[in-house]
């Protein structure tokens, strides 16, 4: 196999996936505008630069239609001499700018490559950054065989510089027989941005490799929301209303925020962190945990607190906390009635080697008091009917924000990569509610070499937990659960006060989330993408919601997640945990032998509140 191959991926992975309008739902799937920038230094001569070039024709190929790609490179306009070191660390082309690919002029402009000079990456990185579009989503994908030698700019500064910016553009790096020194500034970069770095020491070693690169940024996390600070104390917290915020939160940091609630309102306050995924982490040390504290409007300890879990973060786990306040509810004290609130957000237990600070994604929501609940609240759970409608192919999303739609009963499929953790969407409205299951279709490969780890997650509208369930894949067709489905009860307002516990979180109407995980394999060569399948019910009859006091104004949780209920990814036209919270270390039986269930981390959570 070519040593550059592990470019069709990494570069297909690169063109994620990103939320479009309803009404532009016919135009078919769009997708980040990406830049390959290309090492084309002295170093690549030879059978190097051959083999990248065909690794970049078979990418090109493969690219679709509507996908935007550019092309730039470095190093072929001068030499490597001490006399052209000037001119040559300022040596960087754009051969193609990021628009429709056209596939014979990329083609051509590849092969008219020829490497000979310096290595520029901070220069070339600037320049790729200018190139691509001014907003959205965007990805640039560098390949290189060794260190900047035109520094400063140091790259990696540049890459913390855009970053800090608020650009949103993700850089994912290759390195291929890099020494140590070069090994951390491509990590560096790749890091600072929220991107991957990639190691091909040799052949070999790209080939198990190359399936897991496949799926490193194929459907990343897209944090999104209006820019808000939170501070270190709760004197001068910003003051958020309804809607979605996006901040940074740095290891073992706290930051409040202030929530002005009204009398008999309900607060619904959530923040979510979503690590990248990292090789060689020790599973004793890859734990990361959030904290959530109330206060009242004089600073004063609500004595409110919960905690989340992750284990296996560096699998690319996405980790909530939320909490539903109703204490303005009751007649006005230091911690009830109607009044300000701090919700203090700590990234408290950190794993090894996550970046100093993550984007957080804060979503909170104003429910106006109730001056009637309408019906009150109703057991059992939605019952599961296995659908009987052909299967619809669907595009689940790599974030909250971008989740796939499922609009009603059916069979929904997709193709997720091994490592994705990808979510769905469903609007419930009031009297109904869902359950479902996962099917794992099955792949070529068997055996230990292809287990995995696999995990679902239902979540209510302000990213609750409802239930989980996980269990493991080996390549055969399985189904999660494999008893009982997950499912929510009947939506009602009256469900907060329920007896039963697990019910109170399905009290609002809205977009409730499916979120499914295919973890890793233990061999990386056995990657092979796998076929899911979301058999959904909906049931329930509508019904009248509960009679509130005041208007919501633009929605529970503002503008913008109000259109996302109504708004989904688009579906192809064609053709990324027990229900108890969960630290203990489980075993896991396959094949008589036992696995540790730490192994598979990655989809526990636990979370303990008080």
């Amino acid at each position: 196999m070519s040593r550059f191959a592990r470019l069709v991926p990494v570069l297909a992975i690169a063109l994620s996936l990103v939320a479009v309008p309803a009404q532009a739902q016919e135009q078919g799937p769009q997708y980040a505008p990406t830049m390959l920038v290309l090492d084309a230094s002295g170093s690549m001569k030879g059978a190097k630069m051959d083999a990248a070039k065909s690794a970049v024709h078979t990418f090109v190929d493969s690219v679709p239609a509507p996908a935007e790609v550019g092309l730039e490179v470095y190093g072929t306009h001068t030499g490597s001499s001490d006399a052209e070191k000037t001119a040559g660390c300022q040596d960087v082309q754009v051969l193609q700018a990021p628009q429709r690919v056209d596939k014979a002029s990329l083609n051509g402009a590849v092969d008219g490559i020829t490497p000979s000079g310096y290595t520029p990456i901070g220069v070339a990185l600037t320049k790729a950054a200018e190139t691509l579009p001014k907003e959205g989503p965007r990805s640039i994908v560098l390949v290189s065989d060794g260190l900047d030698t035109c520094s400063p700019p140091d790259p990696c500064e540049i890459a913390k510089k855009l970053t800090q910016q608020g650009t949103q553009i993700v850089m994912h790096t290759i390195g291929y027989g890099v020494d140590d020194q070069s090994r951390a500034q491509l990590t560096c970069i790749a890091q600072a941005t929220g991107g991957t770095y990639s190691d091909a020491p040799d052949g070999k070693a790209l080939e198990k490799v190359l399936p897991r690169v496949s799926s490193v940024a194929l459907r990343n996390y897209e944090s999104a929301g209006a820019q808000i600070t939170g501070t270190a104390g709760w004197r001068d917290a910003p003051v958020a209303g309804a809607g979605q915020y996006l901040d940074t939160l740095g290891q073992k940091e706290t930051r409040y925020y202030a929530i002005d609630v009204p009398q008999g309102a309900t607060a619904y306050f959530s923040g979510t962190l979503s690590f990248p995924r990292l090789d060689g982490i020790n599973q004793l040390d890859d734990f990361n945990t959030l904290q959530l504290r109330v206060y009242g409007e004089n600073g004063q300890d609500c004595y409110a607190f919960d905690t989340a879990q992750a284990t296996k973060s560096s699998d690319g786990v996405a980790l909530t906390i939320s909490k539903a306040w109703t204490k303005a509810a009751e007649e006005k004290g230091k911690c009830t009635g109607g009044g300000r609130y701090y919700f203090a957000l700590t990234w408290d237990r950190v794993s090894a080697g996550v970046p100093e600070r993550l984007p957080v994604e804060l979503l909170v929501g104003i429910e106006p008091a109730a001056t009637d609940p309408g019906p009150a609240a109703v057991l059992p759970k939605t019952s599961f009917a296995e659908p009987a409608s052909a299967a619809q192919p669907v595009i689940g999303g790599g974030s909250f924000n971008v989740a796939g739609s499922l609009p009603g009963n059916g069979n929904y499929t997709d193709t997720l990569q091994r490592g994705e953790y990808v979510f769905y969407r469903v609007h419930l409205d009031w009297g109904q509610g869902l359950a479902y299951k996962v099917r794992f279709g099955q792949t070529g490969g068997r055996g230990l070499d292809n287990l995995s780890a696999v995990t679902t997650t239902l979540y209510s509208p302000y990213r609750d937990v409802i239930d989980r369930d996980y269990g493991s894949y080996n390549g055969s067709e399985s189904t999660l659960p494999n008893e009982k489905a997950l499912a929510t009860v009947p939506v009602r307002y009256g469900n907060r006060n329920a007896d039963v516990q697990s019910a109170r979180s399905q009290s609002i109407a809205g977009t409730y989330y499916i979120a499914v995980q295919v973890g890793p394999t233990t061999d990386e060569g056995a990657n092979q993408p796998v076929p899911v399948t979301l058999e959904l019910t909906v049931g329930g009859k509508q019904e009248a919601g509960p009679t509130y006091a005041t208007a919501a104004g633009p929605g529970i949780f503002g503008d913008k997640s109000e259109k996302q209920m109504t708004e989904g990814l688009v579906v192809r036209t064609d053709e990324k945990p027990a229900s108890s919270s969960t630290g203990w270390i489980l075993a896991l039986v396959f094949g008589g032998l036992v696995l540790l269930a730490a192994i598979f981390g990655g989809v526990l959570v636990s979370r303990r509140r008080a």
